[in-house]
């Protein structure tokens, strides 16, 4: 019994192993848009069997960073500026979603309070006058726990199902293009309007504002959208993004 559990273990291991490392080959750009994969090839460089590697080719076809190939196999995806706008907007309605029925349903004293205390640290880091590296590293973890936390807040297993889902879209999560924030001179600008924004979701969920709580959040999500044209305008900020190369501009 022990053997086939370590087995099976390892097995996952390897899955999982496959899947992240060909899903950093993709967003960095190694693989270019277009180029199909070859599963040989991918075993020499992922050092795993060719099962785990069809696996993660399966799983990223399901994420859709790849498409199959009519011959058989997978190639990598390219997308168009209105597909990744339409991935932006879908998670914004959602999370628009999500605050509503954050809303309506209310939440505990503590999640308030969880919410508070990520908010006071990002307010530490917007206050600097300048954004190094780390600070800016910083921000991107505490936003990502911001947008956990408002899903958890909703408590809904299916709006969580279905968000999860699509934020594994390429760069349809909220951190997807904030890297183009931290850079020119409107940066810190921009980081004190999503901030502002963070607050008033968070008041109007506590007090009860559905409407103004969804209204909020599908706002929020118009600074994505923002950034992703500030990135289409200037191609070396598009290759800071991860996955940007398969953006066709």
């Amino acid at each position: 019994m022990r053997s086939t559990l370590s087995f099976q273990d390892a097995s996952a291991n390897q899955t999982l192993r496959a899947l992240l490392g060909l899903r950093e080959l993709v967003l960095a750009g190694e693989l270019a848009p277009g180029e199909r994969i070859a599963e040989l090839s991918m075993v020499e460089q992922l050092g795993v069997s060719r099962t785990p590697v069809r696996a993660a080719l399966q799983r990223l076809h399901e994420e859709g960073l790849l498409e199959a190939l009519p011959t058989g196999g997978y190639a990598v995806r390219s997308f168009s500026a209105s597909q990744v706008r339409d991935a932006i907007e879908i998670r914004g309605t959602l999370e628009g979603l999500a605050a509503r029925m954050a809303a309506e349903r209310g939440v505990s004293q503590t999640q308030l309070d969880l919410a508070q205390t990520i908010l006071n640290q990002i307010d530490g880091i917007v206050a600097m006058q300048r954004l190094n590296e780390k600070r800016f590293a910083h921000y991107i973890a505490l936003n990502a726990q911001f947008h956990s936390l408002l899903l958890e807040m909703a408590n809904s297993e299916p709006l969580t199902r279905e968000l999860t889902r699509v934020v594994q879209m390429p760069f349809a999560g909220p951190n997807a293009f904030v890297q183009v924030q931290g850079h020119g001179p409107e940066a810190l600008g921009v980081l004190i309007i999503a901030q502002a924004q963070h607050r008033a979701v968070i008041e109007a969920i506590a007090q009860r504002e559905s409407t103004r709580a969804e209204a909020l959040m599908r706002e929020h999500a118009r600074i994505a959208h923002r950034n992703l044209g500030t990135a289409l305008q200037q191609h070396r900020q598009l290759r800071q993004v991860p996955g940007g190369t398969l953006i066709q501009a």
